[in-house]
């Protein structure tokens, strides 16, 4: 079945005739776009999904379709506060599932900002690293125990990993000057390291990682772009990819868009897709061209020595605790 897909591939078909009842999933950032139809198609199938969330009201009404909708047969959806922006809530949210015993089939990383103002979080790290990578790092490396032996982590990395590298200097800009989208890009690196590392800390009672790129779609992460600054984006990607000699780029739907964190979550060779970047439910290849805008992973994202921990700055960058 696995053979079949690709980049038009949509969550349900990743996931048709399978059968989750009994499995147990933890997502992050499920009130909207490719997090609420990740835990929808999961759901549906059969599963429980817990997705730990910031604004619990916003995501009850944002998910109350799913329960209104699942027949006798399909799963359980559950919610629990967490902000990736606070350290404090981070601690609280892992103690509170270490407390429940909880077991996890997975955890999807999905929570994310992207190109934001400039800002910090609550513990002083500039907000795209502080949310996209410090405060998943902190509660995947919390709630690890709960994973069981054979489990998976997901980690949504973006394409934007092409944009930059981790700077291990100064990951909080306070001696350079801002840049929302290097910003968004360093954060996303950050997240293909850390899957990297997670995999091979934790692979000997079979526990494997792997980072995912989910594919280009308009979702709530745009909102920090004008409609302007949002058309000129796209126009520079097509521009970018066409001097590469590379096929326009194709937006997809957020059903298409889940697709791959499913695939890596449940169907995939878990033992193939361990330690690797992944998109269009596929191992991607290395491809160290300078396009930001190119397929595949920049050798950076794959780094292990970039993901081995070094003093800097108000923390640790990447890989171990």
């Amino acid at each position: 079945m696995t053979t079949m897909l690709g980049a038009k591939s949509t969550a349900d078909k990743v996931l048709a005739d399978i059968d989750l009842k009994g499995k147990r999933y933890l997502i992050t950032g499920i009130s909207s776009g490719i997090g609420l139809e990740t835990a929808r198609s999961l759901v549906c199938h059969g599963a429980t999904v817990l997705g730990a969330v910031r604004d619990l009201a916003k995501t009850e009404a944002a998910t109350a379709f799913i329960r209104e909708s699942t027949s006798q047969r399909a799963g359980r959806l559950d919610l629990i506060e967490l902000d990736l922006a606070s350290l404090k809530s981070v601690r609280a949210c892992a103690s509170r599932l270490l407390g429940s015993g909880w077991q996890l089939d997975a955890v999807i990383a999905n929570a994310g900002v992207m190109a934001t103002p400039f800002g910090r979080t609550a513990d002083g790290f500039e907000t795209q690293f502080g949310i996209n990578h410090i405060g998943h790092f902190a509660f995947i490396n919390g709630i690890e125990p709960l994973l069981v032996d054979g489990g998976r982590l997901v980690v949504l990395s973006s394409q934007a990993h092409r944009v930059a590298d981790i700077d291990l200097d100064d990951p909080n800009f306070e001696r350079q000057a801002y840049d929302p989208f290097v910003a968004y890009g360093r954060s996303k690196t950050a997240n293909a390291l850390f899957a990297l590392a997670f995999d091979g800390r934790h692979r000997d009672r079979g526990v494997r990682a792997a980072s995912v790129m989910p594919g280009n779609s308009l979702t709530e992460l745009a909102r920090h772009f004008s409609q302007e600054a949002l058309q000129s984006l796209l126009e520079t990607v097509q521009k970018a990819r066409a001097e590469g000699g590379l096929p326009p780029a194709v937006l997809k739907e957020i059903p298409q868009a889940a697709a791959t964190s499913i695939w890596a979550a449940v169907v995939a060779d878990k033992d193939e897709i361990g330690g690797q970047y992944l998109e269009d439910c596929a191992v991607a290849e290395i491809n160290d061209t300078a396009n930001p805008f190119a397929d595949g992973v920049r050798k950076y994202a794959l780094d292990p020595v970039r993901g081995k921990p070094r003093p800097s700055g108000r923390g640790r960058i990447a890989g171990t605790p």
